[in-house]
C-alpha cells in the first residue's frame, strides 16, 4: 500500500489553519452561554437542596459545551472556601487598533480586567468585549451588551485540541510513510492497526462510491476521518474537550467538503443541475434553484448530523453521571455509575460511526461531482 504524504499533509495543514476562524464565531452556541451564565448567577454554588444541585449539574454541562480561553482541568475549595483552579492558559490573540496578544491568565477566570497597549479587555459570557479601566459593560433595552467586541484569533480550548489533533496525525501518519518506505510496503508497530482502517476507506468507501478519480480524494477523506475520530475520542476523556460538539468547528468542516465538492466536479454534474437533460424545458426553470439549493443543503446536513449527535452524547452522559449526586444513596447513584459506563462505552462506538459517516458521506457527494454521462461505463 502506498500513502501520498505531501497531499495529507496539505490538508492536515489546510484543516489545522482555516477551522479556527470558524471556533470563535459561533453565534448559535450565544444562547448557551447567556444561560448557562444566568443559571451561574442565580443559583450559587455548592448549596444545600435538591432544585441547587440540578441547577449546578445543569450549569456544568452548559459550561463544558461551551469552548473557554483556557484549559481547565479541575478545581476545588479548601477549608477556607478559596477555590483552586488546575489547568493551563491559553494565549488571546485580539486585533483592536493593532496586534494584542497576552495570556488568558490576565481575565482570572473572568474576574479581572486584561490590560494591553493601554486597551482594557474583559471576559463576560465567554466573550471578550473591550471597556474601561473598571470593566465596565454597557447594555442596550434587551440587555445585551453592546461594548465593542474585537476581531478574536485566540487559542482556544477547542483550537488548542485541533492543532494537538493535527499534529498528532503528521507526526503519526508521516512515521507510517516512513515505515512503509524502510519495510518493503510492509506495516510495522502501530501501522498494523491504522493499515486496515486506510484500506478499508480507501476500498469500501472512496472506490465504490467516487470511481476512478477517487485517488485525488483519498488524502482528504483519510484525513477527515481520523481527525473527526480523533476529536471524538478525546471528547471522551476527562480533558473535558468537545469539539466536534461545537457548530462552528462542524460547519468549518462541511464547508470544506462543499468546497472541494464544487470546484472538483466535472461538466455532467452542473448539467443535471441547470439543464437537467430530458426535463422539458419549464420544468427546468423550476426545478434548476431547488437542484441548486440540494447542493448547499447535503452539507448542511453534515454539519447538524455531526454536531447533534455529538452534543447529544455528551449531555446523555453527563445527565446520568449528574444522577449520582441527586440519587445519593447507594442504589441509585449505583445504577446511574452502571450506566454511565455502559454509554460511555457505547460513545466509544459512536465516535468512529460518526467520523464514518462524515467520510462516507463526503465520498457520496464527490462521486456525485465526478458521475460520467454513461451510467454503465462510470460502473464498469
Amino acid at each position: 500500500m502506498v500513502i501520498s504524504k505531501k497531499p495529507l499533509h496539505f490538508i492536515i495543514a489546510s484543516l489545522v489553519a482555516i477551522l479556527p476562524l470558524f471556533s470563535n464565531a459561533n453565534p448559535l452556541n450565544d444562547s448557551l452561554v447567556e444561560s448557562a451564565e444566568v443559571i451561574k448567577a442565580e443559583q450559587p454554588l455548592h448549596v444545600e437542596g435538591e432544585s441547587d444541585v440540578k441547577s449546578e449539574i445543569k450549569a456544568f454541562i452548559k459550561h463544558h459545551l461551551l469552548d473557554s480561553y483556557d484549559f481547565h482541568l479541575f478545581s476545588w475549595k479548601d477549608d477556607s472556601q478559596v477555590e483552586h483552579h488546575v489547568g493551563f492558559p491559553l494565549p488571546i490573540i485580539l486585533i483592536d487598533n493593532g496586534l494584542h496578544v497576552f495570556s488568558s491568565s490576565k481575565f482570572h477566570h473572568g474576574e479581572s480586567v486584561a490590560e494591553s497597549n493601554g486597551n482594557f479587555y474583559k471576559l463576560y459570557h465567554s466573550k471578550i468585549y473591550k471597556t474601561d479601566a473598571d470593566g465596565v459593560i454597557n447594555y442596550d433595552a434587551e440587555q445585551h451588551a453592546t461594548n465593542v467586541k474585537p476581531f478574536d484569533f485566540s487559542i482556544t480550548k477547542s483550537v488548542f485540541m485541533m492543532l494537538v489533533v493535527g499534529f498528532l496525525m503528521l507526526w503519526l501518519f508521516s512515521s507510517l510513510g516512513k515505515s512503509y518506505a524502510k519495510n518493503g510496503g510492509i506495516a510495522k508497530g502501530v501501522g498494523r492497526f491504522f493499515e486496515p482502517i486506510i484500506l478499508y476507506i480507501r476500498d469500501d468507501i472512496a472506490i465504490p462510491n467516487i470511481g476512478k478519480n477517487y485517488k485525488k480524494y483519498m488524502s482528504y477523506l483519510l484525513t477527515i476521518f481520523f481527525f473527526v475520530w480523533f476529536l471524538n475520542m478525546f471528547g471522551l476523556t476527562p480533558l473535558g474537550v468537545n469539539v466536534t460538539g461545537n457548530i462552528a468547528i462542524t460547519a468549518g468542516l462541511a464547508m470544506i467538503t462543499y468546497l472541494i465538492t464544487t470546484f472538483t466536479a466535472n461538466k455532467n454534474y452542473w448539467g443535471h443541475i441547470f439543464w437537467m437533460p430530458g426535463v422539458p424545458t419549464p420544468m427546468k426553470i423550476i426545478l434548476a434553484p431547488i437542484e441548486l439549493l440540494g447542493t448547499i443543503i447535503k452539507p448542511f446536513s453534515l454539519m447538524i448530523r455531526l454536531y447533534a449527535n455529538i452534543v447529544a452524547g455528551h449531555v446523555v452522559l453527563m445527565s446520568i453521571i449528574g444522577l449520582m449526586f441527586i440519587f445519593k444513596n447507594w442504589l441509585g447513584s449505583s445504577l446511574s455509575f452502571f450506566l454511565a459506563f455502559a454509554l460511555a462505552m457505547l460513545e466509544i462506538l459512536v465516535a468512529a460511526l460518526q467520523a464514518y459517516i462524515f467520510t462516507m458521506l463526503s465520498a457520496l457527494y464527490f462521486g456525485a461531482g465526478n458521475e460520467e454521462h454513461n451510467h454503465d461505463e462510470a460502473h464498469h
